[in-house]
């Protein structure tokens, strides 16, 4: 923009000096008056950009410390529910010790009446089993907190992986399960896109293509720009053609082509209309 705005000054003192027409003076002035809106136009635009950008990483890093605080005092807390679950756990079983040494108690008093051993024998082996009952819910809560604690540790990497493990192990349930909770948890994250993907790809080696469909719909809808866009839209194509819809299949893989000539899916995409 800089070299226009110089060569318009040198046409301008050119014309001034006598070297050219008054008609082109005047259409030179127009010109450079043109130019100057523009030139205002454009940095009033770069401006309101940079505001928009900056409020919005401002807005962003908000969100991310509010999130992390949270998940502090989650784990904080699950911390001190384990640590306080541990400890009933452990005077639980200095109890059921207690109760093993009146057992022992018990057989030295051999002496005394059979119906008050028996008697006692009944009280205890009701306390032992009310006492049993406590330590398992006790070690089952334990259990609980501790599938919580590291559930709530668990990174949005760590979980993807876990998905695509599942996924490649041919538990098709396993993952779609787990996809859903990524999304759930990170619909912003960077993978989300891929997580998707892979949840369409799912739905469709269990052909069930309606679902296929709609989450591929989801990649080409909200994540402009990204590089699982091609592969999405070729898959779309394919479960439209699986479900008998040739005319949505068709539209589909000419738009791939169309807004994607160059990719591999754009290639196989070109095969399929060929083939019909």
């Amino acid at each position: 923009m800089q070299p226009s705005r110089a060569l318009l000054f040198s046409l301008l003192a050119l014309a001034l000096s006598g070297c050219a027409p008054q008609s082109e003076v005047d259409s030179l002035r127009r010109d450079m008056d043109e130019m100057k809106s523009r030139l205002f136009a454009t940095d009033k635009s770069i401006n309101e950009v940079r505001g928009e950008v900056k409020e919005g990483v401002e807005k962003s890093l908000a969100g991310y410390r509010s999130k992390l605080d949270a998940m502090q005092k989650d784990m904080a807390s699950i911390r001190k529910e384990g640590a306080d679950l541990q400890a009933t756990l452990d005077s639980a079983r200095v109890d059921q010790q207690g109760l093993n040494g009146r057992l022992d108690d018990i057989r030295i008093m051999a002496q005394k009446p059979a119906e008050d051993i028996i008697l006692l024998r009944e009280d205890l082996a009701k306390r032992l089993t009310a006492l049993d009952q406590r330590i398992s819910k006790l070690e089952a809560d334990f259990v609980a907190q501790q599938a919580k604690a590291a559930e709530a540790a668990q990174t949005p990497e760590a979980l993807y992986q876990q998905a695509m493990d599942a996924m490649n192990g041919g538990d098709m349930a396993k993952s779609r399960e787990l996809w859903m909770k990524f999304l759930e948890r990170y619909p912003k994250h960077k993978l989300a896109a891929n997580a998707h993907y892979w949840l369409g790809e799912g739905y469709y080696s269990s052909k069930t293509y309606d679902q296929a469909v709609l989450e591929f719909q989801e990649v080409i809808d909200k994540y402009p720009g990204n590089e699982k866009i091609p592969a999405a839209m070729l898959k779309q194509g394919m479960s439209f053609k699986a479900m008998g819809d040739n005319q949505s299949a068709q539209y589909i893989l000419k738009k791939l082509v169309e807004e994607y000539p160059k990719s591999d899916e754009a290639r196989l995409a070109k095969e399929r209309l060929r083939s019909k």
